[in-house]
């Protein structure tokens, strides 16, 4: 046996190791690219994203600009949801409370989550939210309805950049998706269930 063929099975194990090593790494990144691409566009405001911030603006212009809101459910999510106003007109910086509503029409709890997006989409990066009901899960006891708050500002800088100085109206829109069921919410459900049985 020459030292070449010798040689051989060693190269082909090394490059079934290099395969998996591949194969596991890029596994790896598709379950974080969710996560990155959304702290990503958190942070950058692309794609609509609004920007999560902790105070509000001290600068207030002699300006208003017009939201209107917009709200879904997911299919397979028997929820009621949309907001209790179609639009406000605050002054660019101003900060501003508004509220949606959500009714549970099912006859089980559900965990919701809400994803959000602006548009016209360069907007994002200065609508700005200091309180929102997207930013954590809500669950919902059957036939409950509960009012959610969102409070923003729109960022005065929109008036200088020059894809954004011109714009008069922002989306803000949202979609609810069902969650996984809580195990709190689980339990209790079939605690109910035991208790209807026993009665």
């Amino acid at each position: 046996m020459t030292e070449e063929s010798r040689q051989k099975p060693r190269n082909n194990g090394a490059v079934v190791a290099m395969c998996l090593v591949f194969v596991v790494g890029m596994t790896g990144m598709s379950f974080a690219a969710v996560p990155l691409y959304r702290i990503f566009c958190q942070v950058t405001g692309y794609n609509g994203t609004a920007q999560r911030v902790e105070q509000y603006s001290n600068t207030i212009l002699d300006k208003t600009i017009k939201v209107t809101f917009d709200a879904n459910v997911a299919p397979g999510l028997d929820w009621e949801f949309k907001p209790m106003q179609a639009s406000v007109s605050p002054k660019i910086g101003e900060t501003v409370q508004v509220m949606f509503t959500a009714r549970n029409k099912s006859s089980e709890p559900i965990n919701g989550q809400a994803i959000f997006n602006v548009t016209p989409l360069q907007a994002g990066a200065y609508f700005n939210k200091v309180e929102c009901f997207c930013f954590t899960d809500t669950t919902l006891p059957p036939g409950e309805t509960l009012e959610m708050p969102v409070v923003f500002f729109v960022d005065p800088a929109i008036v200088d950049a020059e894809e954004t100085k011109d714009i008069r109206v922002l989306t803000l829109s949202y979609t609810f998706f069902e969650h996984e069921k809580p195990a709190a919410a689980e339990a209790a459900a079939l605690n109910l269930k035991a208790a209807d049985t026993k009665s």
